[in-house]
């Protein structure tokens, strides 16, 4: 019956473990920053992506406006577009609205946020601290989970 108890006990912390690896998500007043994760780099590597959902449950619009992050000396908030038959990519230089009610999806290809001058090579299955700066929610320290190309693929499909 001990060892039953005990590994019952076991199986239950690993279950809340689990659950709380999972919980993903950070809210700051009406935001809520669900699941951010920053693409792993190859060594030497200038520059990485951090992607999330933004979602706004107040009345009145918020914005991204950057963020710093130890990893990175400049933490920007950028945009890729089509401009005619090419991709380019710009800062947003009023940043990212998030509209009252309504969510932003960060994902590669569309909004994101922009780590420059890499300082540290972003390893897969780690997580790197970084804060968010928003107009009115003000800095929210968030842990992006560092993935690879392809786990940021799947993971931007859910």
């Amino acid at each position: 019956m001990k060892k039953l108890l005990t590994a019952a006990a076991a199986g239950a912390a690993l279950f809340t473990a689990t659950l709380v690896a999972n919980a993903h998500d950070y809210k700051a007043g009406d935001l809520e920053i669900v699941h951010p994760v920053a693409r792993a780099t190859p060594p030497g590597a200038p520059v990485s992506g951090g992607y999330m959902t933004l979602r706004n449950t107040g009345g009145e619009a918020d914005r991204l406006i950057g963020g710093s992050a130890d990893f990175a000396g400049k933490v920007e908030v950028h945009e890729m577009a089509m401009d005619g038959d090419v991709m380019k990519m710009r800062q947003l230089e009023n940043g990212l609205e998030i509209p009252p009610g309504g969510e932003v999806v960060l994902k590669p290809g569309g909004y994101h946020v922009m780590f420059m001058q890499m300082k540290e090579q972003l390893e897969p299955e780690t997580s790197r601290k970084a804060t968010l700066v928003f107009e009115k929610a003000g800095e929210v320290e968030v842990d992006f989970s560092v993935v690879t190309p392809d786990k940021l693929k799947m993971d931007m499909q859910h």
